[in-house]
């Protein structure tokens, strides 16, 4: 074996997250190598992040803009599908990844394409290339959708978030299973793009949130002409000779559409990695310690991002690559690993600060708990809502703005664990929760954090009074 196929980490899966890692470890002095199967940038580059985003903002631009007297009267035409496919097309860079090869030549990180499989601790084989790393090896390789046992469904050739993202038309009829993210992303954007939507919600609209932003997100959809289901269970899905999808329901209906979508959840990207090859299963999550180590793989090998299951989102993925990058740095070199609570070295925020928007109509920003999860946490708490749209600079953010707050007091502690905003734009408010939930900012200091009039943001001050001090 040369010396040329060793590296201090070797990183399996060239995603936000697995760049991440290798750019840290790069940058703290040892050598890296990536593996990837697919396309450099990964999941979020071409088929989530930026590419759903870029489908959404026009429709929601559009919808800003017909808010607003002076302004609505300029815009007199429609939705242009056509383009608005063609700007998603700029941000998924064409499904070319040349420009996340330069950027990996040029942080020094060696990229070596092709499906990597671990053979055993510290080795990981590629197209008949056997890598080694000194140190560690990480396993960055994400997560994919979910196609669940439903008869006929496989057959009926899906969409998945991949084929939505990615789809060069746009259907006149379009079935959407499952009503989380994805599932409430996309059919707000098709809903805009011109699809006759039906939304099959079977758990409700985004199960996971405060039940008010489903709430707000089922209204504006079906205001968009979308037809939202809540309760229904699919039991069969068949696609004919003429292409026409025939979706059944559990109460004997039946839907017909153009395309469907399956959006009931995420698996993970594990089933032809060797996992065996090291007493863990294929196809399995990856189960990791609070500092990022695989459970039951010894002290080499390291999950990050989707993978893991901590937190399906690539903001978190690439804050655990931060900081399993930079331990794995401080191991190499034997300096000290701050692995303890809100450490250098660890992920904390995983369970207690997790960001997230979701990009419907209306935006839904939240972090930390809701307060359903903190009361099953065990925690005491008080929960503070507010009608976002009585806020003055709601009010002058667009006409008619309709929007909802909600703050979870932890009442022992006297500081935030959790708050959710409903409404248009409200994603650039929540990094300041954000903060306020990391730095544990007692309710009293938050008194003196003082928002700027008129904005949206005075939304804090209106949560605090009605708190009370």
């Amino acid at each position: 074996m040369s010396d040329s196929n060793t590296y201090d980490v070797i990183v399996i899966g060239a995603g936000p997250v697995g760049e991440n890692v290798a750019d840290r470890v790069v940058k703290g002095g040892l050598t890296a190598a990536i593996v990837e199967r697919e396309l450099v940038g990964g999941e979020c580059s071409y088929w989530a992040c930026m590419p759903t985003k870029a489908l959404l903002r026009s429709a929601a631009a559009l919808r800003a803009v017909r808010r607003l007297p002076g302004a609505r009267e300029a815009v007199t035409g429609e939705l242009d599908a056509a383009a608005v496919l063609k700007r998603r097309d700029a941000f998924a860079s064409q499904w070319k990844d040349d420009g996340q090869v330069s950027w990996l030549e040029s942080a020094g990180i060696t990229l070596v394409r092709g499906q990597g499989r671990i053979t055993g601790p510290r080795i990981v084989e590629v197209g008949g290339v056997t890598l080694t790393a000194r140190h560690a090896v990480v396993v960055a390789t994400g997560s994919g959708a979910l196609v669940p046992d439903i008869a006929g469904l496989r057959d009926a050739k899906p969409w998945t978030s991949r084929e939505a993202a990615s789809a060069e038309h746009v259907p006149a009829r379009l079935v959407v299973i499952g009503a989380g993210v994805v599932g409430t992303e996309m059919a707000t954007a098709f809903a805009a793009l011109g699809s006759s939507v039906t939304l099959l919600a079977r758990d409700g609209v985004l199960p996971a949130a405060e039940p008010f932003a489903g709430e707000m997100i089922a209204e504006a959809l079906r205001e968009a002409g979308a037809s939202v289901r809540t309760g229904a269970e699919v039991v069969s899905v068949g696609r004919d000779q003429a292409g026409i999808v025939q979706v059944e329901t559990a109460d004997g209906e039946r839907i017909e559409a153009d395309e469907v979508l399956v959006a009931v959840g995420r698996t993970p990207n594990t089933r032809d990695l060797g996992l065996d090859s090291i007493g863990l299963t294929p196809g399995d999550w990856l189960t990791v310690d609070d500092e990022l180590r695989v459970a039951g793989a010894g002290d080499w090998l390291y999950a990050a991002g989707d993978v893991n299951r901590r937190a399906l989102l690539t903001h978190q993925g690439k804050y655990q690559a931060r900081a399993l990058g930079d331990a794995i740095v401080a191991r190499a070199k034997g300096e000290p690993v701050e692995s303890g609570r809100w450490g250098r070295h660890a992920a904390t925020a995983d369970e207690r600060a997790v960001p997230q928007v979701v990009f419907t109509e209306p935006e839904i920003a939240s972090v930390g708990l809701t307060a359903a999860a903190a009361e099953a946490a065990g925690l005491r708490t008080r929960v503070v809502d507010y009608d976002l749209g009585s806020v003055a600079g709601a009010s002058l953010h667009a006409d008619g703005y309709r929007g909802r707050a909600r703050m979870v007091v932890d009442e022992d502690r006297k500081v935030i664990v959790g708050l959710t905003l409903a409404g248009p734009d409200v994603a650039e408010l929540i990094h300041a929760a954000t903060v306020a939930i990391v730095g544990e900012v007692p309710l009293d200091r938050l008194w003196h954090a003082v928002p700027s009039y008129p904005t949206v943001s005075e939304i804090w001050l209106r949560l605090l009074e009605t708190y009370g001090r």
